[in-house]
């Protein structure tokens, strides 16, 4: 549905993309991911047809954007991070808006009525834009989207600034719409590409650095076992330091916080090799008293941290040979 090949984007000698290339493949949800700079608005910009590039190409269902761009935007609804909203207008009268805008040919009252149901703002389908929540006002970009019903969804950010029930609402609404649309979602809450996003893909610096279905990047990049302990000590230093002499330990690290005696860590360990015993015994005979072990799982932010600082050291040994 989504096919980009060797996407570049040059400002002077700055690459914003340098030669990218990735697919996203009928009903699949991804995620683009990436520090600030790092390439993810450019891209989206391309893919809608509202930045050229400087070589490459990038096609939405078989039509290539830069070529025909207007038969591409067609194919793709958008919602930037600021909804461009008129607030003195009705909910409806803005659907309205945007039906003859895009040149709809649905048939317009039922379409729209449908639209509304799906994004659930029926109830304030005569209100002023302007009066609405921020969580409503996101559901009406989200509806003013899907007005042309275009197989790829774009969206950036679309949660940021909700509130809880509001973010468990968009989510669900997105998961949703992945049933009929190819969606590309782009934020910074890395739980929600974990909680929606089937895929993601990581840019960093103008380079894909990582493309993988969701559980597969997460399991590549838990090559190693966490732990979480709080032990009693003489000083978080001393036990530290005590700690890393276990074998098969690889690192740990002092957190925040101090419970009445105890200390608390991060224990970072080999995987499959079982630390414990030796750990145990440690403690034993350092006169460390443990009073909290649990095991902890590696969440989408810690990977997308070590990935991001593992591009950048490739990237700093690859300057200082040249």
């Amino acid at each position: 549905m989504i096919r980009v090949e060797n996407l570049t984007k040059r400002y002077g000698k700055h690459y914003a993309l340098n030669d990218i290339s990735f697919e996203i493949k009928e009903g699949e949800i991804v995620g683009l991911l990436g520090p600030n700079g790092a390439g993810k608005s450019t891209t989206m910009n391309i893919l809608t047809g509202y930045l050229s590039a400087t070589s490459g190409s990038a096609c939405i269902d078989g039509i290539n954007v830069l070529e025909n761009p207007t038969e591409a935007k067609r194919k793709i609804g958008y919602l930037p991070e600021q909804p461009p909203l008129y607030h003195e207008m009705t909910v409806m009268e803005y659907l309205n808006f945007v039906y003859e805008l895009k040149g709809c040919a649905f048939p317009r009252e039922p379409h729209l009525a449908e639209i509304a149901d799906v994004v659930k703002i029926r109830d304030v389908k005569d209100r002023l834009i302007g009066h609405l929540s921020k969580g409503y006002k996101q559901r009406v970009g989200i509806a003013a989207a899907l007005v042309n019903a275009p197989p790829v969804l774009i969206f950036d950010e679309p949660t940021v600034g909700l509130d809880p029930q509001q973010i468990i609402e968009v989510r669900n609404l997105l998961r949703s719409l992945g049933r009929k649309h190819t969606i590309i979602l782009s934020t910074h809450i890395l739980p929600e590409v974990q909680a929606v996003c089937e895929k993601i893909i990581v840019i960093h610096h103008g380079h894909i650095i990582a493309n993988e279905k969701t559980e597969d990047i997460t399991r590549e990049a838990e090559s190693f076992d966490r732990f979480r302990l709080k032990i009693c000590g003489p000083s978080s230093r001393d036990i530290r330091n005590a700690l890393q002499t276990v074998n098969g330990v690889r690192h740990v690290e002092v957190l925040p916080g101090r419970d009445a005696e105890s200390y608390a860590f991060l224990m970072e360990c080999e995987r499959g090799r079982d630390v414990r015993k030796p750990l145990f015994r440690l403690c034993a005979d350092r006169d460390f008293a443990i009073i909290g072990l649990e095991p902890v799982g590696t969440d989408l932010e810690d990977i997308f941290v070590r990935l991001v600082e593992k591009a950048a050291k490739k990237e700093g040994k690859g300057a200082r040979k040249k």
